[in-house]
């Protein structure tokens, strides 16, 4: 990894850890969790916040910590007041082998799983991407999905 910082999961309560894509990553060196809403929201300085609407991912955050939220949309969207305070970053437009279904929220067509947006972030930066979708039961379909981004690394 090209930074020290470790990545910030903050995981609202209320998502069960059954369901939740980074579970695995838990106890693994260079990821925090954080549990909401009881997470501390204080965030170290020269972290980016990954999200919808901000700028892209780039270069010039290499050195950022990131700070990951983690819960449903309608979770997530109330999360985002609590860490307005972190600059946030978009992705490139990957696809999610992710299967979405919500009876009651219409989810953004450019969402992905969060453990798929935490592989495209580092990806995007030049991190080591081994082994961080390894229990991704999608792993095989988003690798595929999305090969000519992994294979041609267009920017």
């Amino acid at each position: 990894m090209n930074s020290t910082k470790p990545t910030i999961i903050v995981v609202h309560r209320k998502e069960r850890r059954s369901k939740c894509t980074v579970e695995p990553l838990r106890g693994q060196e260079g990821f925090e969790f954080r549990t909401y809403p009881k997470a501390e929201t204080e965030v170290p300085d020269h972290y980016v916040r990954l999200g919808l609407g901000g700028p892209l991912l780039s270069e010039s955050d290499a050195d950022c910590g990131l700070l990951v939220l983690d819960a449903t949309w309608r979770w997530a969207e109330k999360m985002e007041a609590d860490f307005q305070h972190v600059p946030i970053r978009s992705l490139p437009r990957w696809k999610t082998a992710y299967p979405r279904t919500s009876k009651f929220f219409e989810e953004p067509d450019e969402g992905l799983a969060t453990i798929e947006a935490i592989f495209v972030a580092y990806h995007q930066l030049g991190r080591p991407t081994e082994n961080l979708l390894d229990h991704y039961h999608w792993r095989e379909k988003f690798l595929e999905l999305n090969a000519e981004f992994l294979y041609n690394n267009p920017e």
